[in-house]
């Protein structure tokens, strides 16, 4: 993965270790108070935001390159957060403060963010949870965006261990309420300081007219209609309020079931086909009920399924494609990858071999050098354990299924309904992956945060459950929305002129699963976040609370910071004239006029006895022997059409297919590896060539900016690139999570490395395989 080990200018020598050992205490270094407290960092709080417990003379390890050192600080746990004030946040330069999280700091956790908390006993790692009968040494915890965070508390007063380590326990692991997320202290205090971005035009789905917006630009108003039949959540909590149906279903039978059973449309392609979802019927044992239900798939199929002019290819995704416990187990494994700890706590005071906490003025205390065996013990089988985890594999099967999708909508002009028990978990995946390969308007930033809106937050995904945000029941966790990201991030890597988003944007966003001050992921479906946005008691008069989107980026980010967030390679779709625009104007509706020669014709048996007896098995629970189509047929047609498209030049403004090919499924290095020294390369990777490319686009600019001025017209300003991509040489591959190197020294591959790669004198031969990175 990260390719050879990296040796330094000594031969492989380890660093020598330091001899010096220091007997004085951090406390005992500042005998003078008042110089302390000056010191000290400010706590910043958030509206609503309360001190819950804090602790002094905290050691928090920090880690550059392959250097360890520990600094010195508050530890404080907040209704919000965990953070550690020290020394060095002090010593950013004003150009990296810029690049920050305007709402979480670099030494900030939020308590949703927190996945693991271990202690150190006696050098024995552990769990923490519930109540302790001993308090730790060290702290460890570990993070859902994957940063490892560690202190020792040997130096901490006895009682402030206790609070800061059961606090921290109590207010990360515990189960809560709804009601006493931070999100609805946030809202009640911020309410009259909430301003909403104008620029942000994210379509939210909240309304009919926003369904009815959808319709019109997919051209799918002519077989489909938007209903408020939900309105008030009267037939379903699980469905928003407004939602789009086949026209010829009668509004009654979407309360027959309470929703289920009704395919609920998601997108229309430019020939006229459709993409459909729908969750399966209650199950049920009486004969009676069953055939109750079967008659009702009938006639609802009879709005879909109307050979040969419309015909119906049903995917379920619940028996015939990947499970939740999957995708939870493969995530598990995958993410331990990434998870590189420190070295054990070197012991106080120190022996002939080791050394402790070497003073400096600075409050920085310098621990042993060789910290990166754990790194680079991993790299050797690096290979071994990323398959094992089968997590790209899940990425490459969710992407393959997409594009089969995708060909039966484009290439045969056939409706496809995605089955599922909710229709809130792999049909809001596949669906959204569908809809970014064939639809452009989804892969500009106001589209793409439109489509998850509809897909996934209209779409009752569980966030709330899946996120596992009040701890009430991990069974219910799964990662299936950071999977979308990967997924889309795979499409984003591999065609990045199509994207008017960059990988960076994606990083954040799925950082932002974790911040809860806005509402997007921190409700299970519409319906809950509605009944849960007044305020408790009965004054009628008290205002709805105004609850933030995750969309409106200037509350985590300055504008110049928001640049990082846009693609300047993008280039928006030429407008078409309206000569162009008249010959292509009803193309879809000519092509439905006759029958769709490409498909497969209707079953002799008819529909209603062969393909609908399928899907009510499958709806109903019952088990089948095969799928209606031919798995070798399927095979055919999809190879085909994936070599088609891939033999031709990509249009980035029309059909969009991924290479699923076992070496083009890659790790998504920006998000998985930012916070590990090893992994990055100083000056390199696609940094520096976005850092040129932008160069070239600023002097471009530069350039018609005079031509306009020769010429009197006014042209509107472009957005800058940021001042530290022109300085790419000193930049990490990992920008803008790793920010400048501010001590930068050789990678050293430990002794247990040279052992398990062969003899010195063997690898003494290979010297030219390794990359010495020290004066780079």
């Amino acid at each position: 993965m990260l390719g050879k080990g990296v040796v330094g200018g000594g031969g492989g020598t380890k660093a020598p270790k330091p001899s010096f050992v220091s007997y004085v205490r951090p406390e005992e270094i500042h005998t003078n108070e008042k110089e302390v407290t000056e010191k000290e960092v400010t706590l910043h709080l958030l509206p609503g935001e309360q001190l819950l417990c804090e602790a002094s003379t905290v050691l928090k390890y920090v880690q550059e390159d392959s250097c360890q050192h520990g600094v010195y600080g508050r530890l404080v746990c907040t209704d919000f957060k965990i953070a550690f004030l020290g020394d060095d946040e002090s010593a950013l330069d004003n150009d990296e403060t810029q690049f920050k999280n305007k709402v979480v700091g670099e030494n900030d956790i939020t308590l949703h963010c927190v996945d693991q908390i271990y202690g150190v006993f006696d050098e024995k790692k552990k769990t923490l949870f519930g109540q302790l009968k001993k308090y730790p040494e060290k702290l460890i915890i570990h993070c859902k965006d994957l940063r490892v965070f560690q202190f020792c508390l040997r130096y901490t007063k006895e009682e402030e261990v206790k609070r800061i380590v059961s606090g921290i326990i109590h207010h990360t692991q515990a189960p809560k309420l709804l009601k006493r997320l931070f999100l609805f202290s946030y809202a009640t205090a911020a309410q009259n300081n909430t301003v909403t971005d104008p620029k942000n035009h994210t379509i939210m789905f909240d309304t009919l007219k926003d369904w009815c917006w959808e319709l019109e630009r997919t051209k799918g108003n002519m077989k489909y209609k938007a209903v408020s039949v939900n309105e008030g959540y009267k037939v379903c909590e699980r469905l928003p309020a407004y939602f789009v149906v086949p026209t010829p279903l009668p509004e009654e039978n979407v309360q027959r079931f309470q929703g289920h059973g009704i395919p609920i449309w998601c997108w229309s392609c430019h020939n006229g086909s459709a993409l459909l979802k729908m969750s399966a019927l209650p199950k049920e044992q009486d004969d009676g009920i069953l055939q109750i239900q079967k008659s009702f798939l009938d006639g609802v199929y009879k709005t879909i399924h109307r050979p040969p002019y419309e015909i119906v290819k049903t995917e379920d995704l619940s028996s015939n494609f990947l499970s939740l416990q999957e995708i939870q187990t493969a995530y598990s494994k995958f993410k331990q990858l990434f998870l590189i700890g420190f070295p054990p706590l070197p012991p106080y005071c120190g022996s002939d071999n080791t050394a402790t906490l070497l003073f400096s003025p600075s409050s920085a205390y310098q621990l042993p050098s060789d910290n990166s065996t754990e790194f680079w013990d991993t790299d050797i089988k690096w290979f071994s354990l990323l398959e094992s985890s089968s997590w790209l594999d899940i990425i490459r099967r969710c992407l393959k299924k997409a594009i089969e999708i995708t060909e039966c909508m484009e290439a045969q002009n056939m409706n496809v309904l995605l089955l599922e028990e909710n229709a809130s978990d792999l049909c809001c995946l596949i669906s959204s992956l569908v809809q970014l390969m064939m639809d452009p308007h989804c892969r500009t930033r106001i589209g793409f945060q439109s489509l998850i809106q509809k897909e996934w937050v209209m779409g009752g995904h569980c966030f709330l459950d899946r996120c596992n945000h009040l701890r009430q029941n991990d069974k219910e966790e799964v990662p299936v929305f950071l999977l979308f990201l990967d997924c889309v991030w795979q499409l984003v890597h591999q065609h990045p002129p199509a994207f008017e988003f960059t990988e960076t944007y994606l990083t954040v966003l799925s950082d932002s699963l974790y911040i809860p001050i806005f509402s997007t992921f921190f409700f299970n479906s519409p319906h809950q976040k509605d009944t849960n946005m007044g305020r408790e008691g009965q004054d009628t008069q008290s205002k709805p609370l105004n609850l933030l989107t995750v969309w409106d980026w200037s509350v985590q980010f300055e504008p110049k910071a928001q640049t990082l967030l846009k693609n300047p390679l993008y280039v928006e779709k030429p407008k078409l004239d309206k000569g162009q625009r008249k010959g292509m104007r009803f193309k879809h509706q000519r092509q439905l006029s006759l029958p769709l020669t490409q498909s497969k014709s209707s079953p002799k048996r008819g529909f209603f006895r062969e393909e609908t007896d399928h899907l009510i098995k499958n709806l109903l629970g019952k088990r089948i022997s095969k799928l209606i189509n031919s798995s070798d047929e399927l095979q055919d047609n999809f190879r085909e059409f994936y070599d088609s498209w891939h033999s031709k030049p990509t249009d980035y403004h029309g059909l969009l297919l991924p290479h699923i090919e076992g070496p083009e499924i890659k790790v998504w290095a920006q998000r998985y590896l930012r916070w590990i020294p090893e992994a990055q390369i100083l000056g390199g990777s696609r940094v520096a060539t976005m850092s040129k490319l932008l160069e070239m686009i600023e002097e471009v600019q530069s350039l018609q900016e005079k031509i306009d001025e020769r010429h009197h017209s006014q042209q509107a300003p472009q957005a800058e690139a940021p001042c530290l991509l022109r300085n790419s040489a000193r930049l990490s591959s990992l920008f803008p999570f790793a920010l400048l190197q501010r001590h930068s020294s050789k990678p050293v591959l430990p002794t247990s490395g040279w052992k398990a790669l062969g003899d010195e004198d063997d690898l003494a031969k290979r010297e030219d395989e390794f990359v010495d990175l020290g004066d780079v």
